[in-house]
């Protein structure tokens, strides 16, 4: 399993703090990767930048699951779940990151990075990332319920792919400006062509 770290901007202060959790929670032989965004970076990248970012990290299959997030989590919620292909969670407390990756078996989850990040924080933040991969995803929750429970994802998930454009056409009809904005984040490009599927590379080179 591939994991992607990514969250925005305004947020780069816990990028550290994300990628240690993950990492030290992430299944056994995974591999986590980090693309930011840092201190160290020049440029700055909005939640709205970074949806689309995973959006292409997923859709290229270059990572399998990506954990990211804004000051609110909400708004990096809403913006990747606007992408193609991209299924993403709010997880602010460990119970919404266990329910989500038991229930829903999603491919992103989001976290709130500002709001409310007390002293707490970040203890909070590392439960939440070991709840999230305590155990593997989408086995249902309640064991009671599970089966209906799983059959009623893959039903959300195909309505969902009958409901979006293909990435590739999303891609496409892109705002210029966006996507050459998203095509300075090399580590994430660069990422993409090594990895990821050649038609998704072909479209962002």
């Amino acid at each position: 399993m591939r994991i992607g770290v990514i969250q925005a901007s305004s947020q780069a202060a816990k990028n550290q703090i994300i990628y240690d959790a993950v990492s030290k929670y992430a299944p056994k032989e995974s591999e986590v990767i980090n693309f930011g965004c840092t201190m160290e970076e020049n440029e700055n990248y909005s939640y709205i930048e970074i949806s689309i970012l995973v959006g292409i990290l997923l859709a290229s299959k270059a990572v399998d699951f990506i954990v990211t997030g804004c000051s609110s989590g909400q708004g990096m919620m809403l913006a990747c779940n606007s992408i193609p292909g991209v299924i993403c969670g709010y997880a602010p407390t460990p119970k919404d990151a266990y329910l989500f990756a038991q229930i829903n078996n999603g491919n992103a989850i989001s976290l709130p990075l500002g709001e409310d990040y007390t002293w707490s924080g970040t203890e909070n933040l590392e439960r939440t990332i070991e709840a999230l991969f305590s155990e593997p995803f989408g086995q249902g929750y309640p064991i009671s319920e599970a089966e209906r429970k799983i059959k009623d994802t893959e039903k959300l998930k195909e309505i969902r792919r009958i409901g979006q454009v293909q990435f590739e056409e999303f891609i496409n009809v892109l705002d210029v400006s966006l996507l050459e904005s998203i095509k300075r984040k090399k580590d994430v490009i660069q990422n993409v062509m090594v990895y990821g599927k050649k038609e998704i590379a072909d479209l962002i080179k």
